[in-house]
This record gives structure tokens, sequence and C-alpha cells, in this order.
């Protein structure tokens, strides 16, 4: 019996030794894109860590591939991670390479149906994407609803002000939580005139799948504002300026409006900065429709084609000192998040790109330029004494694995 079992198992091994290697065989006879050789039925996840992107852009550095290919699993996936392979997959390319790659987790509890996050691009898609550019996020729309925004912006400003004054001097509050809940209202308001409590926020933010957009939106606007705090809490050359252009622009009003963002440079390159280093969504996924070439290599029809926005952000051929945070690098340069320039960006391009940018955009200069300009912020003891945690959280979007808490100091215009 013991003899029968091990020739079982020796038969199984055979079997899928045979079939790595006629998986090898067949890939290098596709010309893929280089990368690292993959284990037999794990792939490459053994060489990927709970922050992909971050794991990718230092195997994509170390087999000198800004366009790799990566076996997770069984699936094929192809990661590209330099300003020109994402010039090429997202426009040159960008018609067969539009599809998104969503996991059955996401499809099975339908969260994807209604959704122009995950949809195909097909009738329905299009539908709704056209529907969103011409009743959401228009300019007619968005300058219609801007008093909503704003008086979104004065409810924020008034709970930070009221925690400040319940908890007394030198408490700290959750940037993070404040931002996401005022994010959640701004987008209700906007969508729906309608705001939402922080029970609601948290209601919505717990039932994703009933509102993937709104909750994506959200999250990706609090992490912003929640990160270029940290940032500016760890550069005070960086604080003092935006706080003096902010002084120097907005004078005695309590909060901005939408029509001085134009006229605030360092705190666009303040968000611009925060949004290189701190892409909320660092690795979106695609599927190619159809086999395509970049770059002289094959990318199969099925492939999950990855874009590793968090490493071409940091690309070290198109950033000088691509780690530091340094927003005088966006001054005096036509270098903006609208798809164009490839070694920035933060919302992706094509007929991907983030449909809801132009919210984004006011929603995070609003609600950052208002609190830098009503509040002084400082630092707990604590974290002045151990240092700022940036870790990150990698999922929907990316979070912070302790949350910002900074203490507010009202200042009396």
């Amino acid at each position: 019996m013991a003899a029968f079992f091990l020739a079982l198992v020796l038969v199984f091994l055979l079997i899928i030794f045979s079939s790595y290697a006629l998986q090898l065989f067949h890939d290098s006879r596709r010309r893929l894109p280089p990368g690292p050789r993959p284990l037999p039925l794990i792939g490459n996840l053994h060489q990927l860590d709970r922050l992909p992107h971050r794991s990718m852009a230092r195997l994509a550095a170390r087999h000198r591939a800004p366009l790799m290919s990566l076996r997770l699993g069984a699936v094929l996936a192809v990661v590209a991670s330099s300003p020109s392979a994402a010039r090429e997959a997202l426009q040159r390319r960008n018609a067969d390479i539009a599809a998104r790659s969503i996991g059955d987790s996401m499809r099975a509890g339908g969260h994807c149906d209604n959704s122009v996050l995950c949809l195909p691009p097909r009738r329905r898609w299009r539908a709704l994407r056209r529907l969103c550019a011409t009743e959401l996020f228009s300019p007619q729309r968005l300058a219609a609803t801007a008093a909503l925004r704003r008086e979104a912006v004065s409810v924020l400003l008034r709970r930070v002000s009221d925690h400040a004054a319940a908890r007394g001097a030198g408490a700290a509050v959750d940037v993070g939580a404040a931002a996401h809940a005022a994010a959640l209202g701004l987008l209700a308001r906007t969508m729906f005139s309608g705001d939402l409590d922080a029970a609601a926020a948290r209601e919505v933010s717990a039932i994703v799948d009933e509102a993937s957009d709104l909750f994506t939106g959200g999250e990706t606007t609090s992490h912003t504002i929640e990160c270029a705090l940290a940032e500016l809490l760890q550069s005070p050359s960086s604080m003092r300026k935006v706080q003096e252009e902010l002084e120097s622009v907005v004078g005695t009003k309590e909060q901005i409006d939408e029509s001085d963002i134009s006229n605030l440079p360092y705190l666009q390159a303040v968000v611009k900065e925060t949004l290189r280093l701190h892409p909320p969504v660092p690795l979106p996924p695609y599927e190619a429709e159809a086999t395509v070439e970049i770059q002289g290599c094959t990318i199969p029809k099925g492939t999950k084609v990855l874009i590793n926005i968090w490493a071409i952000n940091r690309c070290p051929e198109a950033w000088i000192e691509p780690d530091k945070f340094m927003p005088e690098r966006f001054l005096g340069r036509e270098i903006n998040f609208m798809g164009r320039d490839f070694q920035f960006i933060p919302f992706g391009t094509g007929r991907r790109m983030c449909l809801g940018l132009p919210l984004a955009y006011r929603m995070v200069h609003l609600m950052l330029g208002s609190l830098l300009h009503r509040f002084s912020w400082t630092l707990p003891a604590e974290v002045v004494k151990n240092g700022v945690d940036m870790r990150e959280r990698f999922g929907l979007a990316l979070s912070l694995v302790v949350p910002l808490h900074a203490i507010p100091q009202e200042i009396h215009y």
C-alpha cells in the first residue's frame, strides 16, 4: 500500500513538473516580457508581499524589466513600471487594454454590476460613463453644486473645532477619519444634494458592494489629505510656505473658495507631490482583450495588465530625488494629473481615467487648504519622539496602517 501511494505521489509530481516545463517552453516561444522565473503551481506569488506595488517595483528594478511578466498562480500578468511602458499600454494600445481585471469575489456579490470602475467597455459602461460625465461631473453641474461643497467644508471645520474644544488644548484629531466623513459628505451633496453624518459615513463604508464608486471616491480623497498633512508636518518649511500663501491669498476668510485654487500654486504643488508619492490606487488592473505587442514583447489575450503607478511616480529617470517630498519640483512646470504626462498619472489615463477627477480636484484642494488655513497643526509628543508612521495598507484604496493623529490649534482672523 505504501508503495502504491509513493508511486501516486511520484506520478503527481511528474505531472506538475512536466506541466511546468511545458509552460516555460510555451512562454519562451511567445516572446513574453522578461521577469523572474516562476515556481510550479504558485508562480511568483512567493515574491510578493502585502504591498504588491512595492515588491513588483523591486522585482522590475532587479530584473531591469520596466515591462515585466509574472505568474500569479496560473494567471499570467504583465506589469508596466516605467512611463514609456505605461504610455504604450494605455495610449497606443488603449483600445485593446481597456477592460478591468476584476476578481471573482467582487463579481460574486454583484459588486460590479453598476460600477463604472469595474464594467467592461461595452454598451452599459459607455451609458454609465456618459451619464456621469454629463450629470455628475460636467462643468455646469459642478458649478451648480459649488455652494453645497462649501457648506460641507464648513461642517468639517466645525467638527474639528468642536473636537478640539471638547477635548481641551492638546487633543489630537484622527485626520483620516475626519477627512473621510467629510469626503463622503461632499460626494453625497454633489451627487444626491444630501449629506452623510458620521454614522451614515460609516454605514456607507461598510456596505461597499452597494456604493463602490462613492466609497472609493471618499477613500482616495481622505487618503490624499491625510498623507499631505503627514508630509507637511515632517517638512516645516513646506508647511510654512503653504500657510503663508493661504494667508496672502485667502486673507481673513475662514475657508478657501473654489475660485481661490487657481491663485494657490504652492497648495497645488503640495497636492501633486502628495499624489506622486502616495497614489491612492497604486496598481490599477487591466486586461488585454486581444493579443498585442508592447515594446517588442507579446501580451497574449486575457493577460492581466498591471500599471504600477507607484513605481512610475518614483521613476529615477523622470524625477530628481524621487523618494523625497519636494513640492517645489512642480512649481513653474506644466505637469498635471490629466493623463498626458506619463511620469505622473495618479488618476490613470485614457478611457479608464478617473471620471471624478474634476470633483476630486476641487474636493482635495478645498478640504486641505481650509484645514491648513483655519488651524495650525502639530504632532503629539509621542509621534514627535517616534516619528510619523507612513506604512501603508493595500486595499481598494491605500490607507495608512497607523492613522495620522495631529493637534489642531484654531487660527483667529
